[in-house]
């Protein structure tokens, strides 16, 4: 186990994508689950805290602290086990999603969670954030992929753990009965993640994108609510394997980034994906998304066709240079105590066109600068994106989220659906859960971590 306490390596894992920016009192690499238990144990022994990180890619700080020893775990980074019949894969949890999906497609199959940063992100960050990204429209979030996981404990005690699938249980209370979900969504609170077991699934055999410009911002969203509607109301419908959306402003960035007419200067864009199956029936796929389109008022003669695997990888990087691109913007100001805004909030899909309404009335009156908006609105969940150029317009953007946020909850939305809490969304959590539920999360915390050890900061 190497600890260094030298100014530039602990100055080189003191950012993530959040930007802000907490330098560790050390830094600690560890190459074995037993490194993980022994440093551990020092730790607790010496009172010392400790913030598991994989590739720092956390939207809320929760991979940065200055309280402890930063430890890394990116150098866990094997694929331990690959099994095609049963579709598991067992891993470390420093391999990153990328990695581990490049493995996998010779198998013909996928880790299913796709965060913006999936080609980075690590399996274990995934799992302290219940992760998603734009196919968790189809596929669900992590959570229902983690099969089973290795944890070290508080007191360096190297634990494993597995679901099971009773048709019924009826032993004690349901927040005990399957301990993996203790550590899924637990943003390293609770103990350190380092081996996980992963459910995988089958890689869609002919995957088409499609991206749809409309000319404003009601019939994009007409379009997202109407796909969901009919894929719930109608057997014969289909049920796409994402919906996002794109402002104006997004739609820009994304073209301009990609050097594309990316939706030929629309006022408002979807993009889609969808299976046409084995068979590979793309005509039939195509009929239907454009009968639809043409029904929602869409700029069906400029929608884009992405078919085969490079033309989808080439349309997937037109998606993600948005938030590259507004995290460049962001890091431009913080020298000046600005930096990117990101909110991560979500509602039932039917109402997101209200909701969005509603934040942009508090960002106006809150005098807040205008968000860029993008993301996965099949889910009811966009993304807002702002710059703020200094600490002054960061207290009108966060007056304006706090505004947006509690709107959401009388919605029956959440405030942050795949980010986590970690550090920069604490003030938000007592806006979601009641007194009690906070208490309880208390409780488990030291019922897990007794002491406070573990992340700091992060939930609580």
């Amino acid at each position: 186990m190497v600890v260094s306490r030298d100014r530039d390596v602990r100055q080189a894992h003191a950012r993530d994508a959040s930007g802000l920016e907490l330098v560790p009192e050390g830094v600690a690499r560890a190459a074995s689950v037993e490194d993980v238990s022994e440093l551990v144990r020092d730790a607790g022994a010496s009172g010392t805290a400790i913030t598991p990180a994989g590739s720092q890619t956390s939207m809320t700080g929760a991979s940065i602290t200055d309280r402890g020893l930063l430890l890394s775990l990116g150098q866990m980074n094997r694929i331990l086990d690959i099994d095609p019949e049963r579709r598991v894969a067992r891993v470390d949890s420093g391999v990153t999603i990328g990695e581990l999906n490049r493995a996998l497609a010779a198998e013909g199959l996928q880790f299913a969670p796709d965060p913006t940063s999936e080609q980075d992100a690590s399996i274990g960050g995934a799992i302290a954030c219940n992760a998603s990204g734009a196919r968790s429209l189809h596929y669900g979030a992590t959570r229902r992929h983690v099969r089973g996981l290795k944890v070290v404990h508080a007191d360096g005690e190297i634990a494993s753990y597995r679901r099971s699938h009773p048709e019924k249980n009826a032993v004690g209370y349901a927040a005990v009965q399957d301990p993996v979900d203790w550590f899924v969504g637990s943003e390293g609170t609770l103990g350190v993640v380092v081996e996980a077991e992963l459910a995988l699934v089958p890689l869609p055999a002919a995957p088409v994108g499609l991206a749809i410009p409309f000319p404003d911002e009601r019939a994009a969203l007409a379009f997202v609510v109407a796909a969901r509607d009919r894929a719930a109301s109608s057997a014969s419908a289909r049920m796409p394997l994402c919906l996002e959306y794109f402002d104006s402003q997004a739609t820009m960035i994304a073209a301009a980034a990609a050097g594309s007419k990316w939706g030929n200067d629309a006022a408002a864009l979807v993009y889609l994906e969808d299976d046409a199956g084995a068979d590979g029936e793309v005509e039939d796929l195509l009929s239907y998304w454009l009968g639809m389109s043409e029904e929602a008022g869409a700029v069906t003669a400029d929608i884009g066709v992405y078919q085969g695997a490079q033309p989808l990888r080439e349309a997937r990087s037109v998606r993600h240079a948005v938030p590259a691109t507004m995290n460049e913007r962001g890091a431009l100001h913080r020298s000046e105590g600005g930096r990117k805004v990101s909110t991560d909030w979500a509602v039932p899909y039917q109402r997101l066109p209200e909701a969005l309404a509603l934040s942009r009335d508090a960002v106006e009156r809150h005098s807040a600068p205008e968000p860029v908006t993008y993301g996965h609105a099949g889910n009811g969940h966009p993304h807002q994106n702002f710059i703020a150029e200094n600490p002054e317009a960061l207290r009108r953007i966060d007056a304006a989220i706090e505004e947006t946020l509690r709107r959401v909850v009388e919605m029956g939305g959440i405030v942050s659906a795949e980010h986590g809490i970690g550090k920069l969304k604490r003030p938000w959590l007592a806006l979601q859960l009641a007194p009690r539920q906070i208490a309880l999360m208390h409780a488990v915390k030291n019922a897990l971590d007794p002491t406070g050890m573990f992340a700091p900061g992060n939930l609580l």
